[in-house]
């Protein structure tokens, strides 16, 4: 039987940084996800209009890897396909999980909750998005994208900025790793990310991306490029339109493109670009609930009194 585990540990990033621990899986086929929790719900948005979040949540510390997919894949038949790596640095188990459009990406999302008893984040139908209807439980009006009752979900593009830029006192930085980073093939100092790159060097594992933000993510700066649940108008209401992807890549050069106020759009069927380029540099990480029921009133629309804003720190 599928079986899922949390378990909770003090983090070094910070004396309020946890590391939850979900496993998924069985057998050979057993893998875990680390989460770290974002607190100091209801916060106020960043100057930039970005991460305000009205509830606590928990967000990957880490990108999902291509052994979490290609488990998934086996024990779902998801039917996922991974870009390859080979003439990138090698497929490793613990590369990113890229080369992957959106739809995908919300496969595996949405096995992360029916393979533990939970509800589906995205009504998906082959390679197509659907939107829930208010005759769905756990419909939002104000996300048709996302199943309310779902444990598991691609973070939005709020919930993904709070977690690169925020921190636990409301503090927004510039950078995810608060100041602006040095380059590096892998590890984990502060300060540092995976950019300025040789294309063939390839992105570093997931677990050896750089320094951490402050709420104590990997890699949301540099490494591979990173899917969010929204569209990049900022209205989930039609579901072939374009998501915002953030984040840089390690071939990346300016260090410009990991800062708070750089985004893209990327089509979520799609696996090339437009500029005839690949999403071989785009991957994702997973956002989380404890439990599900205690947020989606919230997630429902309810109103929350902000905060005032922080000053953002270079």
């Amino acid at each position: 039987m599928l079986r899922l585990l949390a378990v909770l540990v003090l983090a070094g990033a910070s004396a309020n940084a946890q590391t939850i621990t979900e496993i998924f899986g069985s057998g050979t086929n057993q893998f875990s996800i680390d989460f770290v929790t974002i607190g100091n719900p209801g916060n106020a948005a960043d100057d930039t209009g970005f991460g305000s979040v009205a509830y606590t949540y928990n967000l990957g510390k880490y990108e999902i890897s291509r052994d979490m997919v290609t488990k998934a894949n086996t024990l779902g038949g998801l039917g996922i396909t991974l870009g390859s790596l080979a003439v990138y640095g090698g497929n490793g188990p613990d590369r990113p999980a890229q080369g992957i459009h959106w739809v995908e990406a919300a496969k595996f999302v949405n096995w992360l909750n029916t393979s533990t008893g939970n509800q589906a984040a995205y009504k998906i139908s082959g390679n197509s998005l659907l939107l829930w209807t208010s005759a769905d439980a756990g419909f939002q009006a104000s996300n048709p994208y996302r199943n309310s009752l779902a444990k598991f979900w691609l973070p939005s593009a709020n919930e993904w900025y709070k977690g690169a830029y925020g921190s636990p006192d409301g503090t927004w930085y510039n950078y995810p790793t608060m100041g602006p980073p040095t380059a590096v093939t892998g590890g984990t100092n502060a300060a540092t990310s995976v950019y300025n790159q040789t294309v063939g060097a390839g992105p570093a594992d997931v677990n050896n991306a750089g320094g951490l933000s402050a709420y104590g993510t990997m890699g949301q700066g540099g490494n591979v490029w990173e899917w969010t649940e929204s569209a990049y108008d900022g209205v989930n209401n039609l579901t072939t339109e374009d998501r915002e992807v953030r984040g840089s890549w390690w071939k990346e050069r300016l260090v410009g493109y990991q800062a708070a106020t750089s985004r893209f759009s990327v089509d979520p069927t799609t696996e090339t670009l437009g500029d005839g380029s690949s999403t071989l540099n785009i991957g994702f990480r997973v956002a989380s609930v404890p439990e599900p029921s205690s947020i989606s009133l919230l997630l429902a629309g309810s109103a929350v009194l902000m905060a005032g804003r922080r000053r953002k720190q270079d």
